[in-house]
């Protein structure tokens, strides 16, 4: 399996574009997968600059619904005519971002309506083949970051507290060895794993996500506290080895490496790991 960074929030080189999201491209024996498309077309441009052909995509996940990770869509479904987009049900509704000074929407592009054909619209456990298992449907509740209280969905004229039911995750196995992907694990990284575990019947092997450590909307990481139990969790899974960045933050991540040590490795853009 060759996992790549398209697009995070710090590049390799200067020939490519960064911006705050996440583009992953993961290849398989048997697939060509897109893992999200950032915020622009930025993704696509650097895929080109790699020398990887996003039209040859067999298959595409959408992690959750807010703008930094599906706001280049429209460019792949655009670009590549084929490939259909797995997406949770809820995926349309209306999000935002609410603080003291704005209130932005940061959901799917309508536009993103007319592409209806491409898109299978999932829930629960979703095998789809001995190398892909879709799921969402979290059942714990621990360590969740506080950056979520910004985070709401318009219901009427409410804007309760996102319960992120547009959220999904991805476990893709090959040659022995699987791969949890999830995007910026809103409902909580070690929450997710739990539930890649239930359904694997053991822990992973890698973990690459974003672990939702830092708002960037108030521009602060999340307290040591908080990253330091994350940490404790993660380190006790001994097999597991973990890929983050993107909405981790660099406090958090540098927290983080002081527990995980050469286990805790860094996304950014144009980052190749080959498992």
């Amino acid at each position: 399996m060759k996992i790549t960074t398209l697009l995070e929030n710090k590049t390799t080189c200067d020939a490519l574009r960064c911006e705050h999201g996440l583009s992953l491209y993961i290849e398989t024996a048997k697939h060509k997968i897109l893992f999200d498309s950032g915020a622009s077309d930025a993704f696509w441009e650097n895929a080109k600059a790699l020398g990887i052909d996003l039209a040859q995509v067999d298959i595409a996940f959408l992690s959750h619904a807010h703008n930094d990770h599906c706001g280049g869509l429209l460019t792949f479904l655009r670009g590549n005519r084929t490939a259909k987009v797995y997406l949770q049900k809820e995926a349309f509704g209306d999000y935002y971002v609410v603080t003291p000074t704005k209130c932005a929407f940061i959901g799917l592009d309508p536009k993103l309506h007319e592409y209806a054909d491409r898109f299978v619209m999932a829930e629960g456990v979703t095998k789809l083949d001995e190398e892909l298992t879709l799921f969402s449907g979290i059942r714990t509740h621990e360590l969740l970051s506080e950056a979520n209280a910004t985070l709401r969905e318009k219901v009427g004229g409410d804007y309760p507290r996102d319960a992120f039911r547009h959220e999904q995750d991805l476990l893709v196995t090959e040659h022995g060895k699987t791969v949890l992907f999830a995007g910026c694990a809103h409902s909580g990284i070690i929450n997710i794993i739990n539930r890649a575990e239930d359904i694997l019947g053991r822990a992973p092997d890698y973990v690459f996500a974003g672990f939702h450590l830092y708002n960037p909307s108030l521009g602060q990481s999340e307290p040591r506290a908080l990253v330091d139990a994350v940490g404790e969790r993660l380190c006790a899974r001994k097999a597991t080895r973990y890929v983050t960045g993107h909405c981790t933050g660099d406090d958090a991540y540098a927290w983080l490496h002081e527990t995980l040590g050469d286990r805790l490795a860094y996304m950014a853009t144009g980052t190749t790991f080959t498992i």
